[in-house]
């Protein structure tokens, strides 16, 4: 028997976090068939953070403000809670293997040159292959911290890039900023061919865009972004499949009964379907 582990954010028609609800009152299927949830935790798991960091030239700004963002943000995660951080342009590298040592990432972010294409595509593939082959134990999140303008395809597509993010037991949330792009960049960007589509991985993962509008607000919504990871709920349950089988399976995660009807009176974010390797 395999435990698939899985992250849920619970919000109200009006958008109000859900923060004080039970085990019970949660339910969750797999390809229509109703499982028993037997771990249940909020906050409790160890956190795993891949901080993906967009270098292209529009970002060159940001990247003070974003030390000093980093610094006060992941100062306020647990002791156990490992950070890992990534960057791209042309070509995405991991800069940091996930650490303890949060003060460590934060210095690192000021130190870059910013200059280049703008690969996301294969930014946040990276590091769902690095949360896929590291497999630490716990929660796994991926932050992209862009401007969301990519003028790269890199070597991956959209599905793929699912995959793997759905395969490492991830969720993808966006820390959207205000690049620098010409309008001739932005209208070149909307014509290149394979270009990841962040809110399709977003959406299939359980993850969310917070969008920063000025620098001045920066923290403030970097903080509120770290805030809705730790108020999330982590369910498991065992499923007999197992890798062998090779093909996804549907997960529907929804409140009791008594709650009213999921997209109606409340709305879930988790991921809608997982697989083993």
């Amino acid at each position: 028997m395999n435990l698939v582990v899985l992250d849920a954010t619970v919000k109200t028609k009006d958008g109000q976090i859900m923060g004080d609800l039970k085990k019970e009152d949660f339910e969750v299927r797999e390809d229509g068939i109703a499982k028993k949830i037997e771990l249940f935790s909020r906050d409790e798991l160890p956190l795993n953070v891949a901080l993906v960091l967009d270098l292209s030239d529009s970002i060159d700004p940001f990247l003070d403000p974003l030390r000093d963002a980093a610094a006060t943000t992941l100062a306020a995660l647990k002791p156990e809670d490992e950070v890992a951080l990534f960057t791209f342009s042309t070509e995405a590298e991991l800069r940091t293997p996930l650490t303890k040592d949060k003060t460590k990432i934060a210095e690192q972010i000021s130190s870059f040159q910013a200059g280049g294409a703008t690969n996301i595509n294969d930014g946040i593939f990276v590091a769902a292959e690095y949360l896929l082959q590291s497999a630490p134990k716990g929660r796994r999140v991926i932050i992209l911290i862009s401007d969301d303008v990519g003028t790269d395809a890199g070597g991956q597509g959209t599905r793929d890039i699912v995959t793997e993010t759905i395969a490492a037991d991830a969720t993808l949330y966006n820390l959207k900023i205000p690049g620098y792009n010409s309008p001739q960049t932005l209208f070149a960007a909307g014509m290149i061919p394979g270009l990841v589509s962040i809110r399709k991985v977003m959406d299939q993962t359980g993850g969310e865009i917070f969008d920063v509008q000025t620098v001045a607000n920066l923290s403030a919504v970097f903080r509120a972004l770290m805030e809705r990871i730790k108020t999330r709920y982590t369910l498991g349950y065992y499923t007999s499949v197992n890798g062998a089988e090779g093909k996804p399976h549907k997960l529907d995660v929804r409140l009791a009964p008594s709650f009213g009807t999921k997209g109606r009176n409340y709305v879930i974010l988790s991921k809608s379907g997982f697989y083993f390797r």
